[in-house]
């Protein structure tokens, strides 16, 4: 075995941040850390394929989460606490300050649905995946 294939690291700036991948694409899971800037948020999305699981490391972030866009609640992230968010579930994070969160999941297949995104991001699907910081123009 090569040393080198047990490191890797990708790291996809967003328009709200920061994501740095640790673990390679032909694996069954998925880990992650997650930087929001102060005041940013993610999209307000779900997944067709994806389970996931953030625990907030440092700083102060809130999950908005819920089953329908009718039925979305606010909950200020406890550090070291886990949030765990099945596929299908509506949900966005929003850096309030200094937000790293880690994130495990299944492997990012299928589509991330945006309902809302502050970018005019697109849902991002398999394609778009697969470009440069997943189509986001800086």
């Amino acid at each position: 075995m090569d040393l080198k294939e047990l490191f890797y690291t990708k790291n996809i700036i967003k328009p709200w941040g920061e994501e740095i991948i640790y673990t390679p694409e032909n694996l069954n899971y998925t880990f992650k850390q997650i930087k929001i800037n102060n005041g940013h948020r993610l999209s307000l999305q779900s997944h067709t394929e994806k389970v996931e699981t953030f625990v907030l490391i440092e700083g102060e972030a809130d999950l908005i989460v819920g089953p329908d866009l009718d039925h979305l609640e606010t909950i200020h992230m406890e550090i070291k606490k886990g949030y765990n968010v099945p596929i299908g579930t509506i949900h966005r994070m929003a850096g309030i300050k200094n937000a790293i969160i880690l994130e495990g999941s299944t492997p990012e297949t299928g589509t991330t649905i945006r309902y809302q995104d502050d970018y005019s991001r697109p849902n991002e699907t398999e394609e778009i995946r697969k470009q440069d910081n997943r189509g986001w123009k800086e």
